[in-house]
């Protein structure tokens, strides 16, 4: 456990409440309980020495190993294999439900199905994000893990009670280590769990093998909802999955990502909590998830966002950026001294500062998301309606300031051409359904109010000595931002104005396919560091030429930008020079944008013929 797994050499499961990253040695090294945004138990992935971890892994023997998912299901399978034996390690959590728990399982069983190989068990949990040491319970049937407020419960699936006359056990004050031989055909493992409402207790291989098929049977049922049937149906269906694993079922709400302080670059201070729930990885979702008729997740989201709507209109504040996935805006940002961050990256950051930025692009993508959501049928209620009149009001007198803008930069506010965008997509959409369903509203000031941002767009966002949309009014960088400027309809895709533009992203911003946000040596975002590509842009980049019909280079940037993904089809945020993934891991907005992306250039694709 000291060195660090690369962070693409991770799988993710989940029970729709939680999730949990497995290491491709075997290694459960970050798991957080009972919610997304719960304390840590286990996170060796910032700390290999104080973070906690459960191991199962082979035990003195060389060996490779691999990982896939059980096809149609976040099921893990990881494969050790050595001359003399051939391993496996399944892992699940059973799905904890629409109702909030403090109840979660993980299921983690092991099987040889060739040869024999040892193996080696070390559990060793630490609460509170390695603060707190726990007590060690034993009992005749597992143990139970005890720190202030929390137990994590290990129970045993009774056949692995077969090797007892084989294995070696030791216990210290904070952790199990044991060490067991399994021949081909025999399996051991174990169910961990937090909230237990029993004490450990021997899981009987039948009730392991029903939990393993329900948990199958849910997520196929799921997937089988699915329209989609384009040309990237095993990339779009993982994104699909990976989505729905990281939404928390209780509020639907879907966090950025289900990790805190990844790195954007190793040695960085690019290092963010992302377990939240932001209006704009929100409202993308919409998009994606509609796109592949997932109209119950679509409507849940709506709720959500008429709710913080509504709390946000009782408070008399605009909206915050993110909120908890319970929908509770206290987000303090605070840095972990005690944990070194992931291969020395720190700080480690929980919390998220940016909360409480002003970020006037997220008032454009909630609205063009309740537009969309609209046109399928899915419609707001009377006090949504009034809440969102109110909230638009708030937006005509208050979107030409300065702001901190999407990338959530920690300098000057600015006036970023992007926020300006979102605000013009704020008022388009409003107006667009007042007119639709003859809704009361100020639909002049607010028709007035759109005009008056496309003129100042058009008048300061474009710089005629670069010949493009630039990222804010007092700069001539370029931002990849602009890259959705005709997907939104803001500029048609052959306007001289918006080619020009396209040519100079490509020539400044795309190296090899790959897309940079921006260049922070030419715009002070107020942190130190370089940047790695960012996955989101690529996938918008390749929506961009596709819409000016450069057909063949959309689907070749596409398909060279899926062999960046993981070996199991995930991305994080970013890709670095040397194409690993990086930031947090598995990242929404990624996701997303490749499912929006996909089902955009599969109908472009068709037209051309």
């Amino acid at each position: 456990m000291d060195s660090y797994p690369a962070v693409e050499d991770h799988g993710l499961i989940g029970d729709l409440q939680t999730a949990a990253l497995i290491a491709r040695d075997g290694t459960l090294d970050w798991f957080c309980a009972p919610r997304f945004d719960s304390p840590s138990i286990f996170g060796g992935l910032l700390d290999r020495r104080r973070g906690g971890h459960f191991q199962i892994t082979p035990d003195g023997v060389a060996y490779t190993s691999k990982q896939l998912y059980l096809p149609g299901t976040p099921i893990l399978i990881t494969r050790f294999l050595s001359p003399d034996g051939v391993g496996e390690l399944l892992d699940f959590m059973p799905v904890a439900g629409a109702q909030a728990t403090d109840h979660h399982r993980l299921v983690r069983m092991v099987r040889v199905v060739r040869g024999s190989m040892r193996f080696r068990f070390e559990c060793r949990p630490r609460f509170n994000y390695g603060r707190d040491r726990p007590e060690l319970e034993k009992h005749p049937s597992g143990v139970v893990f005890r720190a202030p407020g929390q137990a994590l419960t290990v129970s045993p699936i009774r056949y692995a009670e077969r090797l007892s006359d084989e294995h070696e056990r030791e216990s210290t004050a904070d952790g199990v280590h044991l060490v067991a031989t399994l021949h081909e055909g025999e399996a051991g493992g174990v169910v961990v769990e937090t909230g237990c409402p029993h004490p450990p207790r021997p899981y009987p291989p039948e009730e392991a093998r029903e939990l393993l098929e329900h948990t199958r049977d849910f997520w196929r049922r799921w997937l089988g909802r699915s329209c989609y049937h384009g040309r990237w149906r095993e990339m779009v269906e993982r994104s699909a999955m990976t989505l729905k694993l990281m939404t928390y079922a209780p509020t639907g709400a879907l966090i950025a990502a289900p990790t805190a302080g990844l790195p954007e670059r190793v040695g960085g201070q690019r290092n963010w909590d992302y377990r939240y729930t932001w209006i704009r990885d929100a409202s993308f979702s919409v998009h994606a998830l509609l796109s592949l008729g997932f109209t119950d997740e679509a409507w849940r989201y709506q709720h959500w966002v008429e709710d913080r709507i509504r709390d946000a209109e009782a408070d008399g504040v605009p909206l915050q950026v993110m909120y908890r996935v319970d929908g509770s805006p206290d987000l303090a940002e605070e840095v972990l001294d005690h944990f070194e961050g992931y291969r020395g990256s720190a700080p480690v950051r929980i919390g998220n500062g940016a909360a409480d930025q002003l970020q006037l692009d997220i008032y454009g993508e909630m609205l063009n998301s309740l537009h969309l959501a609209n046109e399928h049928g899915l419609k707001g209620s009377y006090e949504g309606w009034r809440n969102l009149v109110r909230m638009v009001d708030w937006l005509c007198a208050h979107w030409d300031q300065p702001e901190d803008g999407i990338w959530e930069t920690r300098a000057a506010r600015r006036d970023f051409t992007y926020g300006r965008l979102m605000s013009w997509v704020a008022l388009d959409r409003a107006v667009r359904l007042a007119h639709r369903h003859g809704r009361p509203a100020d639909v002049g000031r607010w028709t007035q109010t759109r005009d008056r941002i496309y003129e100042q767009i058009m008048t300061w966002g474009y710089h005629p000595g670069r010949r493009a949309f630039v990222q804010h009014y007092a700069t001539d960088t370029l931002d990849a931002s602009l890259l959705a400027m005709p997907s939104l309809g803001f500029v048609a895709p052959t306007d001289p104005m918006w080619q020009s533009t396209l040519r100079a992203i490509d020539g400044e911003l795309v190296s090899d396919s790959l897309v940079y946000r921006y260049d922070p040596g030419a715009t002070a975002d107020g942190l130190a560091g370089e940047e790695s590509t960012f996955t989101m842009c690529t996938f918008w980049y390749v929506q961009a030429l596709a819409e000016a019909g450069r057909l063949d280079d959309a689907q070749l940037t596409f398909e060279k930008m899926l062999t960046y993904s993981s070996q199991l089809g995930l991305y994080s945020e970013e890709i670095t020079p040397a194409g690993e993934q990086a930031g947090n891991f598995p990242q929404a907005f990624s996701h997303l944008s490749l499912i929006s992306t996909a089902s955009n250039l599969d109908r472009l694709l068709d037209a051309h013929g």
